[in-house]
């Protein structure tokens, strides 16, 4: 049926495209100066922690990002696609960083980069799409409805612009109860001013309603106040870009780059967000591993590294901690394609100024596998308590639950 026609029950039921409609509607309605009169009316606190959360979807292999360099036992399983010692860019005596990465082995020699080891959760799943729902929600246990950004927005207020995704559709650690983080659309891409309207009148409030139904009318209105209070963000060219040097066009490293740009604009602005999130794809592995991991490595590692340094000499900046982590890492031996398979555990990277930099949690063996897989050492809800707890101030009890252990690398 022509677009315009579409009733509100069809808008309801399409919770997927709503975000990405609501965002582009009205995006080049504020200027720059709008925006920043903005910050200026209620900015966030400089001390506030900000918090940034790359997600690789794909299943990154741990192992040769994070590598066991002096293992013999890494070398003997995967003897195609290890690296040697010469290649590995060194850390310590046993391991290093992929050659890609050297933007991030600086910010190691700054002390601004934690690396958590042998990241997991119990009962390991291979599945890509339960395994991301895990980590989304927080809950390795039970399938839930909210995603621990979720619970934590329901837990601390009902600005939507307290949590923003970078991207039309809301992931699944975005989504709470009551509330749920606000979706940015970066491209800007506008729509006719009839299909802006018709979309506005779908998605007011109804007497009628039910909670899901209420929830995504919701969603839509903090879908079009993020792009009223962000659009001119993306016109704003000037100074300051974390853009990869030499990115070609539509490359996940570029477009991990954008959104990184888009974070940083914000947070120098003085919005008063205090959660972002962006994710970049690719990364699963079966066949010809090497060559295709490393040049998404370094594209991901030129995003990162670039935000990082220049979130390190902006006043605002300084608050801010970056956390990348992939729903699980791949099997310890490599398969007949060159490639590596679904795995469980693996390395969490965690930057910024407030952060101890270093190693944190164990180092899983290479030779104690559970059937083939790494024994993960550190629980990834761990991280994310001491994320919302040190990182943003708040009791992370409603996001990820009671008996959470420190980590240390806040």
């Amino acid at each position: 049926m022509p677009f315009l026609e579409i009733d509100r029950r069809t808008f309801l039921v399409g919770t997927g495209v709503l975000a990405a409609l609501g965002v582009a509607a009205g995006a080049t309605t504020v200027s720059w100066d709008e925006l920043h009169q903005a910050a200026v009316q209620r900015p966030r606190v400089v001390g506030d922690g900000i918090l940034v959360l790359v997600t690789m979807y794909g299943g990154n292999d741990g192992l040769n990002t994070l590598i066991p360099y002096a293992d013999n036992a890494y070398h003997d399983a995967r003897s195609e696609l290890a690296y040697s010692p010469e290649q590995v860019l060194q850390l310590d005596d046993s391991l290093g960083l992929n050659p890609a990465m050297k933007g991030m082995h600086d910010l190691w020699g700054d002390g601004s980069l934690a690396v958590v080891r042998g990241v997991g959760y119990p009962q390991p799943d291979h599945s890509h799409f339960r395994s991301m729902d895990i980590w989304q929600t927080a809950s390795p246990g039970s399938a839930v409805t909210s995603g621990w950004i979720g619970r934590w927005l329901d837990a601390t207020g009902d600005d939507p612009l307290r949590a923003v995704n970078i991207g039309p559709v809301l992931p699944m650690l975005a989504i709470g109860t009551r509330t749920t983080a606000a979706a940015l659309n970066p491209s800007g891409h506008e729509l006719a001013s009839p299909v802006v309207a018709r979309l506005a009148s779908l998605g007011a409030h109804d007497p009628a309603d039910g909670v899901g139904q209420q929830q995504v009318c919701e969603s839509y209105v903090a879908g079009q106040k993020a792009a009223q209070q962000f659009s001119s963000i993306r016109s704003s060219s000037g100074s300051g870009s974390t853009r990869a040097a030499g990115g070609r066009p539509g490359a996940h490293g570029d477009a991990l780059a954008a959104q990184l740009d888009a974070v940083s604009r914000c947070i120098k602005a003085g919005v008063p967000t205090r959660v972002y999130s962006v994710s970049v794809g690719g990364f699963d592995t079966h066949a010809d591993e090497r060559e295709t991991q490393e040049r998404l490595l370094g594209e991901v590692d030129s995003a990162l590294s670039a935000f990082c340094k220049d979130m390190a000499t902006d006043p605002r900046g300084k608050d801010v901690v970056t956390m990348a982590y992939s729903e699980f890492g791949r099997r310890v031996r490599a398969n007949a394609s060159e490639g590596t398979d679904h795995g469980t555990a693996g390395p969490v990277f965690i930057a910024g100024a407030p952060v101890r930099g270093g190693f944190h949690g164990d180092e899983p063996s290479l030779t104690d596998l559970d059937n083939g897989d790494l024994k993960a050492t550190t629980d990834f809800r761990d991280i994310y308590a001491e994320l919302l707890g040190a990182g943003l101030g708040s009791d992370p009890t409603p996001a990820v639950g009671t008996g959470r252990r420190p980590v240390g690398f806040l």
